[in-house]
């Protein structure tokens, strides 16, 4: 990366601002962030793999490395019949490589988080549907999808494992406040689930960075933040506010700053790293690294005082 490029990520941070790659799948309109997309390519042909997914057509090879390509049309509902012109949209993103089948790739608009809404259930699909948000792109309504969730939901061993906290033995459960900010609600309930038995009991969860920081404010302003908040986990992409928004916004604050927060996100590549070090982040995991966020937890919090009361075996 050139010193000019780094110079472009660094002004960037922390504006709440958010790239949208807009593609169609039978006619509908729908996003990825940029920060996930590698390259855009066209379709060829895939060598099945069999006992997979329905939508996972199988493995291709353009150049030196081999990727899953997942059938998004039919992942959403729509045909799964492929055409000559699909073409594919090559991720990164939970230390992986995918490709998704798409049908036209339309172009990329530039927005504010806040003009993102969490779509209600009838839209989203209930409370575990796979849209992140709905925005607004040139007068065009743009689903943008949760594709982390998507994988998850395929391939459920590539995401966050409890595993990794039982490979912990037994552990102290601590009762000191943790406040994380997850849209997700598939991961957010998997995260949650993985802390509370790693022994962190006392969890507030947020489904955006907007709802963290007005929470955050009240109880600054009542003068008894250190007793409701020990530790900030926060994912990056979140509608109202991202999570690099919110890490600024603690991070200039002369009396939040002093919690600990860790940025845990399916997108930290060197990038967002560079971003997140800039913004003051005190950790920066990558998703599902779960056992390692808890070890993170543990080294952030033992530099604390604790509460004498809200920590027992």
């Amino acid at each position: 990366m050139g010193e000019k490029d780094k110079s472009s990520i660094l002004l960037e941070s922390g504006t709440n601002e958010i790239e949208i790659m807009e593609f169609t799948i039978d006619g509908n309109l729908y996003g990825i962030n940029v920060a996930k997309v590698l390259e855009i390519m066209l379709s060829a042909p895939v060598k099945e793999m069999p006992h997979t997914h329905p939508a996972v057509e199988g493995i291709f090879k353009p150049r030196e490395v081999v990727l899953t390509v997942v059938n998004l049309p039919q992942y959403l509902g729509s045909s799964s019949e492929t055409h000559e012109k699909d073409l594919f949209i090559v991720t990164s993103f939970n230390q992986m490589n995918i490709a998704f089948r798409v049908h036209t790739v339309v172009g990329i608009s530039r927005i504010s988080w806040v003009d993102i809404q969490k779509p209600d259930k009838t839209v989203s699909g209930g409370e575990e549907g796979v849209a992140t948000g709905i925005a607004q792109c040139d007068g065009k309504l743009v689903t943008i999808l949760d594709f982390e969730e998507i994988v998850a939901r395929i391939a459920p061993e590539t995401s966050i494992q409890i595993k990794e906290i039982d490979a912990m033995g037994p552990r102290s459960r601590d009762k000191r406040p943790i406040v994380i900010a997850e849209d997700s609600s598939l991961l957010s309930k998997m995260i949650h689930e993985a802390l509370v038995k790693a022994g962190y009991s006392n969890l507030k969860m947020f489904t955006n960075g907007l709802d963290m920081w007005e929470f955050l404010k009240g109880a600054k302003e009542s003068g008894d933040l250190f007793d409701k908040v020990a530790l900030i986990i926060t994912d990056i992409e979140m509608p109202q506010m991202d999570g690099h928004r919110l890490t600024k916004l603690v991070k200039e604050d002369g009396i939040l700053k002093e919690l600990p927060l860790i940025i845990f996100s399916s997108l930290i590549t060197e990038e967002m790293y560079v971003k997140g070090r800039q913004l003051g982040a005190d950790e920066q995991l990558s998703k599902p690294e779960i056992g390692r966020l808890v070890s993170v937890m543990d080294r952030l919090l033992a530099k604390r005082v604790p509460n004498p009361a809200s920590v027992s075996v």
